[in-house]
């Protein structure tokens, strides 16, 4: 059963460009710094970021290789980034949706999920991994607001 992480945030920005900026996997590092549970993106497939779209998120956990299974500009992207955890501790698969929903032409409501099924040897540790999923959770919805609320 999957752990649903939900936060909201209202920006002060229109949903295309909020969208154009959650997408720019390339120029991420723009507004997402690194943390302790993130390090950045990298591999990114050729060509335009779209649904397909593949990429690598290395951390001190493990590797997210992820996937664009979903990409509605300008209200949704969905990336599947499973992560393999090191040690052969077993595989978390992680489901991140980003919904927009426009507010008038100049602001937007985000709302991201992130979903996480643990394996079953690891369900014990669950309350660590949603401690620390929700916390960077928040992080990124935080530097995002803070981000688009400067593009205006």
């Amino acid at each position: 059963m999957a752990i649903e992480l939900a936060c909201e945030a209202d920006v002060g920005c229109a949903a295309q460009r909020v969208f154009d900026v959650i997408t720019d996997l390339r120029g991420q590092g723009s507004w997402l710094s690194q943390s302790s549970a993130f390090k950045g993106t990298e591999d990114i497939s050729a060509g335009p970021v779209g649904k397909g779209t593949t990429y690598r998120e290395p951390g001190p956990l493990g590797v997210r290789d992820g996937v664009i299974t979903e990409f509605e500009p300008p209200t949704t992207v969905t990336f599947h980034q499973p992560m393999t955890l090191k040690l052969h501790a077993g595989v978390l698969d992680i489901t991140l949706r980003y919904t927009l929903t426009p507010l008038d032409p100049n602001s937007t409501h985000v709302r991201r999920v992130c979903s996480l099924t643990l394996p079953a040897h690891l369900k014990v540790l669950a309350p660590v991994f949603v401690r620390a999923f929700r916390a960077e959770s928040a992080r990124t919805l935080e530097s995002l607001k803070a981000h688009a609320d400067a593009l205006g």
